[in-house]
């Protein structure tokens, strides 16, 4: 497990949705710093960001933390997010206290990026298009 640094965008995709076609109408893209953690499973926001992006609730998520609490923390929903060059629409944990984006395994897998540690780099395995495993 490891963690890298990275920046991160992120939006509503409701708005980016309703911005289709629209010339006139703006999204709202924030650029966060965020944090690559091999070990996490889901994006998580801190709870400033998804207050300014006006991201809808989507339920609740127990989550276990690194030091082993277990606690019940709002998730929502619609989530646009770019790294890498890549992007995708994601759910995401909130939690109130945070400051920077963390982003699990979830969201590298679904936009094929792989992460290396030790150069604290994240890419995509192919720069073309995203490559999906299939049995």
């Amino acid at each position: 497990m490891g963690r890298i640094m990275v920046q991160v965008q992120l939006a509503n995709n409701d708005e980016v949705v309703l911005a289709r076609g629209n010339a006139t109408r703006s999204v709202e893209r924030l650029e966060v710093e965020g944090v690559v953690d091999t070990g996490a499973s889901r994006l998580v926001l801190p709870a400033a960001v998804v207050n300014r992006l006006r991201l809808p609730a989507n339920g609740q998520s127990h989550v276990r933390d690194a030091d082993g609490r277990r606690e019940v923390r709002e998730m929502v929903r619609d989530v646009w997010l770019r790294l890498a060059g890549r992007e995708g629409v994601f759910s995401a944990v909130v939690e109130p206290g945070r400051e920077t984006v963390l982003v699990g395994a979830i969201v590298l897998e679904d936009l094929d990026l792989l992460a290396d540690c030790s150069a604290q780099t994240v890419w995509p395995r192919d720069p073309d298009r995203i490559v999906s495993e299939l049995e």
